[in-house]
């Protein structure tokens, strides 16, 4: 996801390493921070690549450069945004790393593409914790910190659906499917 972040940055423009090395830290958060040991060593892969080129920018003082996106880079970019990996689907920081760039594909088919992908993605039950294969829900659990982590997943995964589905332009369901009984994170029906 480093790469991909990288060239939809220099998608945008030129940069000088630095200022790339600051937005692209400020996009992984604190989450993922970004070291020196991994930026410049994925820099040097992408210039191998041909992906992206590096100039001696002679403005700034000796050994600074400025890094710059080429066509095939441009290419490779847009390829890796039409087909994200499935970790980088259901992997809530990997996927705001496409969603990031996401508008610099041309094409909205392609864009709701991926968008689909990760509702669909999100509406399927889930859980943190499992009795065998069946998701424990959060009415289930006494522990409060347990309960806390299943509640915060239920609300995010909630916003982000309802988004998801406003950019797609869909009206959302008169029942939310994903939040039936066997929505981890939505209390189950009473025994009847």
């Amino acid at each position: 996801m480093l790469e991909l972040a990288i060239l939809g940055f220099l998608a945008e423009g030129p940069l000088p390493g630095h200022e790339l090395r600051r937005r692209v830290s400020q996009l992984t958060g604190y989450t993922r921070p970004v070291s020196d040991g991994s930026l410049y060593p994925a820099i040097n892969r992408l210039t191998k690549a041909g992906l992206i080129e590096r100039r001696a920018d002679p403005a700034a003082g000796a050994a600074r450069y400025v890094l710059s996106l080429t066509a095939a880079g441009r290419a490779d970019m847009l390829q890796r945004l039409r087909q994200p990996a499935d970790h980088e689907i259901t992997d809530f920081t990997r996927f705001y790393i496409v969603l990031a760039f996401l508008s610099h594909l041309p094409d909205a088919a392609e864009q709701h593409a991926v968008l689909r992908r990760r509702l669909e993605f999100l509406e399927e039950p889930a859980s943190f914790f499992y009795d065998h294969d069946r998701p424990l829900h959060v009415e289930e659990f006494t522990d409060p910190y347990r309960r806390g982590m299943l509640l915060t997943a239920r609300a995010t995964s909630r916003a982000e659906r309802t988004w998801l589905r406003e950019a797609l332009g869909e009206e959302p369901p008169a029942f939310d499917t994903a939040c039936t009984d066997s929505d981890p994170y939505t209390p189950a029906a009473p025994a009847s």
